[in-house]
This record gives C-alpha cells, structure tokens and sequence, in this order.
C-alpha cells in the first residue's frame, strides 16, 4: 500500500484503536501474554472477531503476536489505563458516533465555514456532551491524559515567583494546576470549570491544603488571580468568544497580574502536522481554530491585554504571557 492510499484509509487504523480502546485490550496485556480466547474471555468480546481486530493491529504494529498469544509492544502499552499520559482516553473518545459523522461532514464546514458538528446535530459539542455523560466522562478523561504531557514542562518554563495566587481557568480536572501548584510551593490555586466538568479534590493530597475548585462559566466571571492559566480553551472558540472570555480574566485580573494562554501556535517551528489537523478538528467540533501569534496577540489587544512574550515550553505547547494593556 503508498503512502497516499495509506492516508486515505487511515480512519480503518482509527475505528482499529478504538474499539482496542474501548473493549481494555491493552489492560487485559499489561504485564501478560494471552490466546485469542483467553483475552475474549476477558474483555468480553468474540472470539474469532476479537482475533480478526488483533491481526490487523498486530500488522501495524500495536500488539505482538508468538505461538497464538498475544502481547502489548511499546505502542499497545500507551493505551493501558492505568499509566500517566495513557492515550487510551483518546482512542475511546471515537467511540462516539456524533465525533465520527462530524469529521465526514467535514466537506460542509469548508463549503461554508460552518461548524460541521452543530450542523448535523443541532447543538454544540458541549451540549452534546452534557446530555451524554459517559460521552462527557472520556473527554475529560483525554483533557487530563493530555494535559500530563504538557503540566510539569508549563510549571518549569514559567516563573511564577512573583505570583501569589492561580486560577486554572476551565481547568476540568485540575491536573495542569496540580503540578503547577507541586513546582511552586508558594502558590495557592483555584480550578474553575462548569459544575458537570469541575474537579471535586485535588489530583494529589501534597497541594490540598492550597487548592480549591469552583463553578461557574469563564463567559461570566471568573475569581480574581494574579494569574490565571488558560490551557487548550481559547482555540474551541472563534475570536468573539475568546475576547469574552479574555475580558472576563482582564477585569478579575489583580494589579500588576498575568493571563497565561497555553496553546499550540501555528507558526512555531517543529510540530506543523500536529498543528494543522488540530485546527481542523477545531473546525469540525468545537467551531474554534489554531492560531498563529499575531492573532492571538490580537486577541489580547481586542480584550485590552498585551501579549508581552511567548515561552518555549519543550513540548507542542507554549505559554502566550499577557499583561493589562
């Protein structure tokens, strides 16, 4: 098969991994070799279906195969659950049917601009989300399993010394303010996200008694902060909405205060494949969009904020610090 046919079928590999995802395949692995029938039997599936699914991730190299039993290798071993930065999240979120047909909608959105996802359903992404909880559940899941890549390199690259309180503005589980909070002692922390997404307690007992959480919509009012970071939430929305929010943070904002966006940027060197399809997925689900650093300085002038720097963080992410205008 070329490359190009290879692109073209790549969502076989997608649907492939989600269903490893979903049914555990790689859990059932950890640490283990199994038959075909002695892992059905785990995960409850078919048999002789079960076997057809593990050949084919066999052939792309996902799990291994020797003597009729089966093994994780070091790319089945990133959809265990049970290991920091698990992708199985990732994987499962395909498990929902709305995500599929969005992205074969994906014609429509670049037709008219339109969000492709509310174009077929009828609500937003987030809607949908809340009316599905175990929907709901596995995106919050992947939000935190993503955000372990980026969390400690964010806590290192910025020196948050003459700060004294941080919010983590729709901030979920809370897992990028934990380690926030872990690599500076000084700091005390607030996560703040809507009630069905918000954390209950803090991800590690060391931060407890400088974390707490609280509800509400970042389009409304968030607490006030000399800094709040804002991590892979500004590119789900079009520019209108993030001024909204921005403005939201400017006027909380304490004297002398920061706004810390976490983001991919487009025009950074180094991870332009990763960043492309990104922004289309901006397109096809949430209706936002990657951005380059002009633009979202933009926004910051817009929301009357000064993007002042752009911190390298070692990963895909960097950190766009701005100050009152």
């Amino acid at each position: 098969m070329d490359d190009l046919q290879e692109m073209v079928t790549g969502f076989r590999v997608a649907a492939a991994l989600s269903v490893a995802a979903e049914l555990g395949v790689s859990d059932a692995l950890a640490g283990e070799r199994r038959t075909v029938a002695e892992l059905a039997a785990v995960v409850q599936a078919d048999e002789e279906t079960l076997g057809r699914l593990l050949r084919a991730l066999v052939a792309v190299g996902v799990y291994a195969e020797q003597d009729g039993t089966y093994s994780n290798t070091a790319m089945g071993e990133r959809l265990r659950s049970d290991i920091p930065g698990t992708l199985r999240p990732l994987a499962r979120m395909q498990q929902d049917p709305a995500l599929w047909s969005a992205w074969g909608h994906l014609a429509h959105s670049v037709r008219t601009g339109e969000n492709a996802f509310e174009d077929l359903q009828g609500v937003d992404v987030w809607v949908h989300r809340q009316k599905h909880p175990e929907y709901n559940e596995i995106f919050n899941d992947n939000m935190t399993a993503l955000s372990w890549y980026v969390g400690k390199s964010v806590a290192a690259a910025y020196d948050f010394s003459g700060v004294s309180k941080v919010v983590d503005v729709g901030g979920g589980q809370g897992i990028l303010l934990d380690a926030v909070l872990n690599q500076h002692e000084h700091l005390q922390g607030v996560v703040f996200d809507l009630p069905h997404v918000v954390a209950k307690e803090p991800r590690t007992q060391a931060v407890a008694s400088r974390w707490s959480a609280m509800a509400g919509s970042f389009f409304e009012a968030v607490p006030p902060a000399d800094a709040y970071l804002i991590k892979s939430i500004l590119h789900d929305w079009p520019d209108d909405r993030c001024v909204e929010i921005l403005r939201t943070c400017a006027a909380a904002l304490n004297p002398g205060g920061v706004v810390l966006v976490v983001e991919l940027v487009l025009d950074r060197p180094g991870h332009e494949v990763v960043a492309a399809f990104s922004d289309l997925n901006m397109l096809v689900l949430p209706g936002g969009r990657e951005r380059t650093e002009t633009e979202y300085a933009a926004l910051f002038a817009a929301a009357g904020l000064r993007l002042n720097q752009v911190i390298d963080t070692g990963t895909r992410m960097c950190i766009l610090e701005a100050t009152t205008a």
